[in-house]
């Protein structure tokens, strides 16, 4: 047993382009021996981060520079995993992994020679922005059952992707073309194909549009025929989504979502026997929560009060948080008295300022910054009284995102169902809108599938979009009516503007991971409702 795991290190080390010396790698293995041969993955991916963390002058790795990554990797392993159960990750921390296409595996920015992000970056990097979405899907598509080989045998060329190169270097008619690529407007209602090897005209005329909500600037997998220099569309649909476990296999323990571990806390068994065993963790999400509105701050009077027998672990509170969306310093002025009406509200629970988490995730017409993603947090100035009133107070970037034991929660606040409904170049006729959406951001694998113009994003740091792997729980605070959807093991809930849907919102129990809708009685009820 010593003898093949010994094995297994030097092998995994020499896939990373590191060479363990013997001595190194028996002392290795002598280590992993009494741990549980399914746990043995995750710690080598540990050892090896903690390994190339140091300022290594060769790629041969000998017995100090091991022993002093081991002594890091189980300090770092011992201080997280028994505290941090709930961390919040500003979009400016996410973490910068490129696919190394030679490599077969996400790698850090700085491994592979990429500059620091900048907001303000240089113009040529624009297009960086839809490469790396594109080199994102693309190997996600290859790797599934229809394009990996598996049914070529009674299928032929149906299931095999094709460049737009590839069309445009032909004089004959071909059938039976699959592309993927992103849809553009090159010239005024004239759509086009287009991926890095080129772009290609389409015809739409008798396209048939598969679920989802089709946007300029999305990608699709376009089905059809090529003649004369223009593809024939007759099906139109997205890359297939992944699963987060199937994302997992294929690319191990390495942590995309961001947070305090260097590895994904997916793979952490204390965590997630620390997630069962908080039965009663519960998530609170309010959106359009505005404070200069009496019935809204009466409504939260009587939820904060429902709730101070049983704190939940988080409420999440979402912007505006003023209805009147003027600008300037009495609007600011405004903001900063209504935060600390709230706070004295919250603070007048002892229960919830001790045992809850009070989350703030601005809105489009909240001060602070540019409506450009991902944007900062508001401004402390304005959150100060209310941060010394409740000290678990935190304010977030939109989108934020949660890593609550082993699961993971992205916050994003914008109409973006509005959005993408408008921009649609072609509008569902059947089916539920909330579907049809929950299937486009799983399947895009982005927050935001939509032109730069119309959701403007900093080019450097559009990976913090990213919806890949996909998480547990995408909450997407919109204005349109209230909804709850599912697709590939990923919620997508919108909790609906506060007031004007009826003082509903949203809860999300982890430990059996359900989202239910619930409703702040008024005048005439008692309790808060749940369904």
């Amino acid at each position: 047993m010593s003898k093949s795991l010994k094995q297994k290190v030097q092998t995994v080390f020499k896939l990373h382009g590191l060479q363990l010396r013997q001595e190194a790698a028996k002392y290795l293995a002598e280590l992993l021996l009494p741990v549980q041969k399914l746990e043995h993955d995750s710690w080598i991916e540990k050892i090896l981060i903690e390994v190339e963390k140091q300022k290594l002058k060769s790629a041969v790795i000998d017995l100090e520079i091991l022993k002093e990554a081991v002594s890091q990797c189980t300090a770092e392993d011992d201080k997280s995993e028994s505290s941090d159960i709930l961390n919040t990750i500003s979009a400016f921390d996410a973490p910068r992994l490129s696919f190394a296409a030679e490599r077969k595996k996400y790698m850090k920015d700085d491994m592979l020679g990429r500059p620091e992000p900048k907001l303000l970056p240089s113009a040529g990097l624009k297009s960086t922005v839809y490469l790396d979405r594109f080199t994102m899907l693309q190997q996600r598509t290859s790797r599934h059952d229809l394009f990996a080989g598996k049914h070529s045998r009674n299928s032929g060329s149906k299931y095999h992707l094709k460049p737009i190169e590839f069309l445009l270097g032909t004089v004959n008619r071909l059938d039976d073309v699959i592309v993927l690529g992103m849809i553009t407007q090159m010239t005024y209602g004239a759509y086009y194909l287009e991926d890095p090897s080129g772009v290609v005209k389409l015809d739409l005329s008798e396209t048939k549009f598969h679920v989802g909500l089709f946007t300029e600037n999305c990608f699709v997998m376009a089905e059809g025929w090529y003649d004369e220099n223009i593809f024939h569309v007759l099906a139109l649909g997205f890359p297939p989504a992944e699963s987060s476990s199937i994302t997992r296999g294929y690319f191990g323990s390495t942590n995309f979502f961001g947070g305090p571990f260097d590895t994904t806390v997916k793979i952490s068994e204390k965590l997630e026997h620390a997630e069962q065993e908080l039965s009663d963790a519960m998530f609170v999400f309010l959106s359009d929560v505005w404070l200069d509105e009496p019935e809204v701050i009466a409504r939260l009077r009587k939820l904060f009060a429902g709730f101070a027998e049983v704190p939940p672990t988080a409420f999440v509170l979402c912007g505006n948080f003023l209805n009147n969306c003027s600008s300037g310093v009495n609007y600011n002025n405004s903001l900063k008295a209504q935060m600390k009406i709230l706070g004295e509200m919250i603070s007048s629970h002892k229960s919830l300022v001790d045992h809850s988490q009070f989350l703030f995730v601005p809105g489009p017409a909240d001060p602070g910054s540019p409506n450009i993603f991902p944007r900062p947090p508001l401004p402390k100035h304005l959150t100060s009284e209310l941060r010394e009133l409740v000290p678990s107070a935190q304010f977030l970037t939109n989108p934020a995102r949660i890593q609550y034991c082993t699961q993971h929660i992205v916050i994003f606040r914008e109409d973006i169902v509005t959005k993408m409904c408008r921009n649609a170049i072609y509008f569902p006729e059947t089916g539920d809108i909330a579907e049809h959406f929950a299937k486009t951001l799983t399947c895009q694998g982005h927050l935001a599938p939509l032109p730069i113009q119309n959701m403007p994003v900093y080019w450097d740091f559009d990976r913090s979009m990213y919806l890949y792997p996909l998480p547990d729980l995408v909450i997407t605070a919109d204005k349109f009516e209230p909804f709850s959807a599912e697709h590939m093991e990923c919620k997508v809930v919108n909790p609906g503007t506060l007031q004007r849907h009826g003082f509903k919102f949203k809860t999300y129990l982890p430990s059996i991971r359900k989202v239910e809708e619930s409703q702040i009685p008024g005048d005439d009820d008692d309790d808060v409702t749940m369904e």
